[in-house]
C-alpha cells in the first residue's frame, strides 16, 4: 500500500492509536482535534484496508511474574540444512503454529530464521526444542540467547517524523 493514499490526519490517528488504542473515540477525537464521527470514519477505514491488524493488550512481565513466574525469553537461530522454498516454508509453518514462538523472521545472511520464544522455564524450552528443532531432520543448526533484561521493547511501527502528532 503506498504511503500517498494516507493524508497527514491518517497518520496522526495511526501514532495515536499506538500510542495508546484503548482510549475512547471521544478522546482520540479530542486529542486530534477532530469530530468523534470522522475519527471513527477514518479508524473504520483504516481497519478496512487492513492497516490496522488488530488491538491488544500488552502485558507487563514483571508485574505478572509474581502470579506467572519469571518466565524464559529467548533469541533463538535456526539455520536449515536444505533451503529451498519448501523446506523453508515447511520449517515456518511449524514455527509459527507453536504457541511458545512470539516472532519468527526469515533472514538473511547468516540463519536462516530468527525466533523470539517465551516459555515458562528451562524444560518449557527444552520440550519447543524437540517440538521445533530436534524432531526436523533439516535443521542444521541452533544458537540460543537467553534474555537476562529486556531494556527496551516498543511494538510501533515507525511513522515519517513529518506526520507526527
Amino acid at each position: 500500500m503506498e504511503e500517498s493514499v494516507f493524508d497527514q490526519l491518517d497518520l496522526r490517528l495511526l501514532a495515536e492509536l499506538q500510542r495508546d488504542a484503548s482510549r475512547s473515540n471521544q478522546a482520540l477525537a479530542e486529542s486530534l482535534g477532530i469530530s468523534p464521527a470522522t475519527s471513527l470514519r477514518r479508524v473504520r477505514r483504516l481497519v478496512e484496508l487492513g492497516v490496522i491488524e488488530r488491538q491488544v493488550a500488552l502485558l507487563q512481565p514483571d508485574r505478572l511474574a509474581v502470579v506467572l513466574g519469571h518466565g524464559l525469553t529467548a533469541l533463538v537461530e535456526v539455520s536449515l540444512d536444505r533451503q529451498g522454498q519448501e523446506q523453508l516454508d515447511a520449517f515456518e509453518a511449524c514455527a509459527v503454529a507453536d504457541a511458545a514462538v512470539q516472532q519468527c523472521w526469515r533472514v538473511s545472511p547468516g540463519p536462516d530464521f530468527v525466533l523470539v520464544v517465551a516459555v515458562c522455564d528451562m524444560p518449557g524450552y527444552q520440550a519447543l526444542a524437540q517440538r521445533l528443532f530436534t524432531q526436523d531432520a533439516n535443521v542444521r543448526n541452533v544458537r540460543a540467547f537467553f534474555s537476562l533484561k529486556r531494556a527496551k521493547f516498543e511494538p510501533a511501527q515507525p511513522l515519517p517524523d513529518r506526520w507526527r502528532g
